[in-house]
Order: C-alpha cells, then sequence, then structure tokens
C-alpha cells in the first residue's frame, strides 16, 4: 500500500461513482453497501485506549498490506491529516465525518478509483464501503463480499455462533450491512410530495438522510435511503428490501413527478432550469448552498432535455468539488468565506460557459 504525503492525487479526479453511467443514474446517483467489524480480542471503539486503537491501525494496516492486490491503495492516517484534508475526504464520501472529527490513531485506506475504501477505527474497528454510480447494488454487494473475505482471510472477526458479527451499535449486530441508495428527488421536492413519500417508507424500516449521512442536512434535493436494522436479516433480504422494493418504488413517483411537471407546465420549467443555470455561470460569487440548489435544478434540466451541451458526470463532480475543502484543495491555499465565494462563481464559469437551453417546440 502507498501512503501519500498528500491528498493530491485526488484533488482533482473524479470517483467513479460520480460518473452519471449506472442504471437509473438520471435520478440514483450512487449505491453504496458498508460493512461494519470488529476485531476479536479487543474492546470497541468508545472502550478503546489510546494504545488499544493505535495497536488495532497497526495490526490492521500491517495485515492489508500482505494482500497483493492491494498492492496501489492509498493509505491514510486520517489522524495526522489537517481539517481541511479531513473535511476534503468527507466531502468525497470516503471517510464519515464521525472519524473525521474523532481524536486518537485512526486511517483510511482508498482504491484509486474510489470505488472503495475502509475506516479504521471508526465507530467500529473497521468499516468496509463500496460505492458504484447509480442503481447496482448486485454488483456492489458482490465487490464488497470479496474485499469482506480478503481481509477475514488476514484479520480475526468478533462473531457469535447466535448473533452473528458484533459492533458497537446493537442495530448493526448480524450482517453488519448497510444498504444506502442515494437519489436525486427534484420532482418530488418541486411538486411538494417528498415528505408524503418518506413518511411512507418509515412503515418498512428504513431511514432517510442527507447527503452525508446521518444528522446531515437535505441539500440539494439529495437523499440517502438505507435499511434501518440488520439484525434478524440476511445480506440478500436487504439488498432485496432497498433495492428492489423500495427504490424502485421512489424512482417511479420521481418519474411520475418529472412527467406532470413535463405536461402540466414546461414551459415554467425551461424557465426554471435556464435561470438557474444563467446564474451558475454569470455569478460573482456564490454560496454552496446556493450553488446546491441551483445545481440541482440544472441537472434536472439537463435530464429531461430541457439544456444541452451539459453532461451529467460534469454537475455531478461539480455538486462534490465546489464544496469548501474542495476549493480550497483546488486553489492550494486556505480561503475565507467570502474568497470561497467568488473562487466557487469561478470555477463554475469555467466549467458550465458553453451550456445552455435546448429547443423547445
Amino acid at each position: 500500500m502507498k501512503e501519500p504525503s498528500d491528498l493530491s492525487i485526488l484533488v482533482k479526479n473524479s470517483g467513479e461513482w460520480l460518473k452519471g453511467t449506472g442504471p437509473e443514474s438520471d435520478i440514483v446517483i450512487s449505491s453504496r453497501i458498508r460493512l461494519a467489524r470488529n476485531l476479536a480480542g479487543f474492546p470497541f471503539i468508545k472502550k478503546c485506549s489510546e494504545d488499544d486503537r493505535r495497536k488495532i491501525e497497526r495490526q490492521v494496516r500491517t495485515r492489508l498490506e500482505a494482500l497483493p492486490a492491494w498492492n496501489e491503495i492509498q493509505y491514510v492516517h486520517v489522524d495526522s491529516l489537517s481539517e481541511i484534508d479531513r473535511q476534503f475526504l468527507v466531502e468525497r464520501q470516503l471517510i464519515s465525518r464521525e472519524i473525521a472529527e474523532a481524536e486518537g490513531s485512526r486511517a483510511v485506506a482508498i482504491d484509486p478509483g474510489e470505488q472503495y475504501s475502509v475506516m479504521v477505527n471508526e465507530e467500529d474497528h473497521l468499516r468496509i464501503q463500496v460505492m458504484h454510480s447509480g442503481l447496482d447494488l448486485n454488483s456492489a454487494w458482490d465487490q464488497i463480499d470479496q474485499l469482506d473475505d480478503a481481509i477475514e482471510g488476514e484479520l480475526l472477526y468478533a462473531f457469535h455462533p447466535k448473533f452473528g458479527y458484533l459492533t458497537a451499535c446493537p442495530t448493526n449486530v448480524g450482517t453488519g450491512l448497510r444498504v444506502s441508495v442515494m437519489l436525486h428527488l427534484p420532482g418530488l421536492v418541486i411538486t411538494q410530495q417528498i415528505d408524503k413519500v418518506f413518511r411512507s417508507m418509515q412503515r418498512i424500516n428504513v431511514t432517510v438522510r442527507g447527503l452525508y449521512g446521518e444528522g446531515s442536512q437535505y441539500t440539494g434535493d439529495f437523499y440517502q435511503v438505507s435499511n434501518q436494522v440488520t439484525l434478524g436479516h440476511t445480506e440478500r433480504e436487504l439488498l432485496t428490501m432497498v433495492g428492489e422494493e423500495v427504490v424502485p418504488r421512489i424512482i417511479d413517483y420521481e418519474r411520475k413527478a418529472r412527467d406532470f411537471l413535463m405536461e402540466k407546465g414546461e414551459q415554467d420549467l425551461l424557465d426554471d432550469v435556464s435561470r438557474a443555470l444563467g446564474i451558475l455561470s454569470t455569478a460573482r460569487k456564490i454560496s454552496s448552498e446556493e450553488t446546491m440548489h441551483y445545481l440541482s435544478k440544472v441537472r434536472l434540466g439537463v435530464n429531461l432535455g430541457l439544456i444541452d451541451d451539459v453532461e451529467v458526470a460534469t454537475i455531478n463532480k461539480l455538486f462534490i468539488h465546489t464544496q469548501p475543502a474542495h476549493l480550497q484543495k483546488l486553489q492550494g491555499r486556505l480561503l475565507t468565506t467570502s474568497d470561497r465565494h467568488v473562487e466557487r462563481a469561478n470555477y463554475l464559469h469555467q466549467h458550465l460557459r458553453n451550456g445552455g437551453p435546448a429547443d423547445v417546440n
């Protein structure tokens, strides 16, 4: 594994999950599967001493280095990163806010294509995650299952024959599996149906979070839908519930909302998305909240054929690259809030300059 001195390799690239090439990618941004695992012989993280944390991190790093397939993996010591670098990895969805804000020895192993990462000493000793573009849970599961088997071949997991994998949070006990799908739902937001749809989801043990997971706000009309508990359910049951029952229903609701908007007010919608593109393309300064709001409208316009010459992959990248830490990494310096607003506008100009409304009969 490689231990880079900085995160420059990641800064100008985009992860595979942002490419917008997966199934249903006009609505589904990404599919993520996460496994929570703990090592036998150590307390859970909240009960660990700093010496325990260092031993866990060292043991995980040493054993992962023994895997030939991990030669190109970047291994980053999160505890040695600056606050900006930690926030950068959170914005990139490679680490959680919990591990970014924690104390003591902690790390993350990152695949060069950013399809998977392994967090060390988060809420659990290991958090393994895989992210794919679009609605692609089965492929993501196949990949994480192989990763988990490879890691388990090197490390002894805490496992109970009756309860399954033991985790710090009781809701993760069993498979330790969290199945999440990130959706872009502007149609349901505009038609004011979003609350009604998600209230119906609460009855079937799924939870809805914002762009950055637990505790994050709903911004840019992005919503993460995931299973609430794992105990008593097999991996296949959880994958089926989220990927074949819940998410397809939400996709259907969103498509109907978009159809309604096009049928009842195409010119109004065209005006709305064109204004959004105009603001993003010409503003001299703009906040991240405004950017997310207007990019959401532009993304909807692109997917409905109302805007030409802008790729969905470009919009997906802009959602991430215009976040505060990304802007500062791209500029190579710390920026005040006011400076970030200016640099964000400049960055948007560079990437949206040629976009425009499509011809509508």
